[in-house]
């Protein structure tokens, strides 16, 4: 009896850790708008690349930017089982829109 409990109880701790840290956290709808976002403008920076119109040190200091924003929404996550807050998400948003204008000048 106190063995089947405590299986329970750790296979409980074991699903609790797994939605903190696993695919669930890393799909949650405001995670996955601002990676869907930063995944979009590494592409646009790429095109523009590509067709000459951007140089290529320019990209590197755009997707430099990218990469900063990409941290700290891990960081954000990781202070809250893997989501991030509204404003966490507005924050990140506006970053993401500064350095999405400078994208095509």
């Amino acid at each position: 009896m106190i063995l089947s409990t405590l299986l329970i109880a750790l296979l409980g701790l074991s699903t609790a850790t797994y939605a903190a840290n696993g695919s669930f956290a890393k799909h949650h709808p405001r995670r996955a708008e601002v990676n869907h976002r930063l995944k979009n403008q590494n592409k646009r920076i790429n095109t523009e690349v590509k067709e000459g119109e951007m140089s290529k040190a320019k990209a590197a200091k755009l997707k430099s930017n990218d990469v900063k924003i990409r941290q700290e929404e891990r960081d954000m996550a990781s202070q809250n089982k893997g989501h991030i807050t509204k404003q966490e998400q507005k924050t990140l948003n506006q970053q993401l829109n500064k350095n999405s204008q400078k994208i095509g000048k």
